[in-house]
């Protein structure tokens, strides 16, 4: 409900200030520095919205007249730090296959700024859609609002319910603090395993129970509610007793190979892909369902901005970039993505009406891919937030589209039959494009977490859009020179040439080499197709398996009256995902439900203040379990940085206890559930 100006109380707030977006700034440089390294050694980057306002907050502290909505901008302007830096996710590739031998600044910079303002503009028509009425939980847009309303108190957000007395600062700092010190003992001293696997077989097929240990995950899962869990369960039982048993049993074991590495093997090669075709279904239908509130959330606008100074002034904390301004950036993204493309064609001798189809296609397939995948990853961080959110997934089901699309084209125009090369180029370009939409998918799916934090706080969300454009500015500056300085200190593993790795330098070890196993993935797929060696079965039986989960969803929903649903989505999600990343969403997503039933059972006479204690205490202290995990995953990846790239060692913090792996096991288990039942204590206990 839109407020009038006159009683708006944050009307006269500070929100985009030039020290915010200097703090803001200086956060960006060093989040994505240190995302590009783990994301390449490990195949996964942090969110930096949590750690960003934690740092805001200390910092801003000592500045006059600082206050909530503005430390709330400084952490929309960060958090582009952990999505922009996905563009690793596919740009090695182009190293890998030989067509880059470095990161050349202007041409790295330029299409992640052009794919990443572009998702920013994207998700402002799903704003009304996605966050306002909506029922994702966005865990860490959740998450965040708490804590800047316990780190900034304001007299706005009176949360207290009634016997309550507890601001809740509390409940984050004993929440932070397990976790904090949780995670520094699994990644940093290394004597506590972060997960566990049980392995077994039955005759030739192998079954996996995973389990993982994060706290940050733990607090996750109890925002995102019983419904995406068990969903995500489903998802993950249909691919670790189903489809990877069904398909080790049928597929010979090779020899000097363990079990573990070969079912591993087949879930990376294969399953993965089943995961991506579902994940592509269900985004699709997920669009199709948000159409209409998507153009009512275009048309409210449009009406807003036609109005006077004094109306937009009345929907201050409902007002987006103006229409004028979303089509300026549009634009200016096109003009700037068609310089990119134009400059990337125009080294490769072709007929100059090629080089056009080929340019116009790639602008073309930014725009319209780069939309779809917005709308899908903006969804998905709503359902189980940014950091689980499997980008990767639409990373393989993009390069899958603009392979096909580039790979018709360059057949219509003879141009794969000119020369040799050509077809390497065609790869080369299928992955320059795809950096460009993943970008936008990386922006997107951080975005609409940064909008509900600011809807629940009534920032501004024009600013918001701002601050964020800023954050992918800075943020796309520092990639080429990480990832040139990366390259030259370590090179990049790599399947397609003999020694396994592409290298600056030939004395250096290729053993050393850096991972990048999205990269790898995305160059295989797109020379796969290229090829006509992709194994096109799995994805068409992931697109299936989606097209069933559709189905079985909506026949709930309508058997319960939409009390119940089973979101396809979340189904793909735990295909796809990690085994070690969904059991404690799962858990958490148990978990909440278990102690709100407790609450209701015991608490009759005055069940509804009851369960808004619970869930407060639960929201407050899932939120210290993210932040905990989340500052000390910074500190700790400054700490690898910085010894890595000075020449120590990867691990400077590691205690390397001998015989200690099946005992860092245990604790963590052992760890993991006293915090889960400790956490869940804590709810029941405080609906006292």
């Amino acid at each position: 409900m839109s407020q009038t100006a006159s009683h708006d109380p944050f009307a006269d707030y500070r929100e985009l200030t030039l020290r915010g977006m200097v703090l803001g700034a200086l956060l960006t440089v060093i989040f994505t520095a240190s995302n590009v390294y783990l994301g390449l050694k490990v195949g996964m980057t942090f969110a930096s919205t949590i750690p960003a306002a934690v740092i805001s907050m200390v910092v801003l502290k000592f500045a006059h007249g600082s206050n909530i909505l503005e430390n709330n901008l400084v952490k929309t302007q960060a958090s582009a730090a952990g999505t922009i830096s996905n563009i690793i996710f596919v740009t090695p590739g182009l190293l890998m296959i030989g067509y880059w031998a470095g990161f050349p600044f202007w041409q790295t910079t330029l299409v992640a700024i052009g794919g990443g303002i572009l998702g920013v503009i994207f998700t402002i028509p799903l704003r009304l859609a996605m966050v306002v009425h909506t029922d994702l939980p966005y865990p860490e847009g959740v998450a965040a609002a708490e804590i800047l309303k316990v780190g900034c108190p304001d007299p706005h957000f009176d949360d207290k319910i009634e016997g309550q007395t507890s601001s809740g600062i509390k409940e984050i700092i004993t929440g932070g603090v397990i976790a904090g010190v949780m995670s520094f003992c699994t990644a940093g001293f290394r004597i506590i395993a972060d997960s566990a696997s049980f392995w077994f077989t039955s005759g030739k097929a192998i079954f996996q129970a995973p389990m993982g240990f994060s706290f940050a995950l733990l607090g996750a899962g109890y925002l995102v509610g019983l419904a995406g869990g068990i969903a995500i369960l489903i998802g993950m039982c249909l691919t670790w007793f189903g489809i990877v048993p069904y398909i080790t049993a049928h597929t010979p074991l090779p020899a000097d190979t363990t079990i573990m590495d070969f079912a591993t093997t087949i879930w990376k090669s294969k399953v993965r892909f089943i995961g991506a075709g579902t994940l592509a279904i269900a985004a699709v239908w997920t669009l199709i369902t948000l159409f209409k509130p998507m153009v009512e959330g275009l048309k409210i606008s449009f009406t807003a901005f036609s109005g006077s100074k004094a109306e937009l002034a009345e929907h201050r904390a409902e007002t987006n970039l103006s229409p004028k301004a979303m089509i300026f950036w549009m634009v200016a993204m096109a003009i700037l993505l068609f310089f990119c493309f134009r400059y990337f064609v125009g080294r490769v001798e072709m007929p100059q009406s090629t080089a056009w189809i080929l340019i116009i296609a790639c602008v073309l397939l930014t725009f319209v891919i780069g939309f779809l995948v917005a709308a899908a990853c903006g969804y998905m961080a709503g359902l189980i937030g940014s950091s689980s959110s499997p980008i990767s997934g639409i990373g393989i089901v993009s390069t899958l589209i603009i392979s096909l699309v580039l790979l018709l084209l360059s057949e219509m125009t003879g141009f794969l039959g000119m020369q040799e090369g050509n077809s390497q180029f065609m790869i080369a370009l299928v992955l320059f494009c795809g950096t460009a939409v993943i970008s936008a998918a990386s922006i997107s799916n951080d975005n609409l977490q940064d909008l509900k934090t600011g809807y629940l706080l009534k920032a501004t969300p024009w600013r918001q859009q701002v601050a964020l454009i800023i954050g992918v500015i800075v943020g796309s500056l520092v990639l080429a020179p990480v990832l040139d300085l990366l390259y030259n200190s370590y090179g990049f593993q790599t399947p397609f040439n003999d020694l396994g790795a592409v290298l600056p330098r030939d004395t250096m070890n290729a053993d050393h080499a850096l991972s990048a196993p999205q990269a790898t993935i995305m160059a295989q797929i797109a020379t796969g197709i290229f090829t006509r060696k992709l194994q096109w079965t799995f994805v068409l039986i992931g697109l299936g398996v989606g097209a069933a989960a559709i189905v079985i969803n909506l026949i709930l929903r309508k058997i319960t009256n939409g009390r119940r649903s089973l979101p396809p989505l979340a189904i793909g999600m735990g295909i796809f995902l990690p085994p070690s990343l969904t059991p404690p969403l799962i858990i958490g997503a148990v978990l909440g439900a278990v102690t709100m039933g407790l609450v209701r059972r015991r608490h009759t006479a005055d069940r509804e203040i009851a369960l808004k204690k619970a869930d407060r205490t639960g929201t407050l202290f899932a939120a210290g379990l993210i932040v905990g995990e989340s500052l000390v995953g910074v500190i700790v990846a400054l700490i690898i940085v910085i010894s890595a790239t000075s020449g120590g060692s990867e691990a400077p913090l590691a205690l390397n206890l001998p015989n200690w792996d099946k005992a860092s096991e245990w604790i963590g288990l052992a760890a993991f559930t006293a915090c889960a039942l400790f956490f869940g204590k804590r709810i029941v206990d405080s609906a006292r």
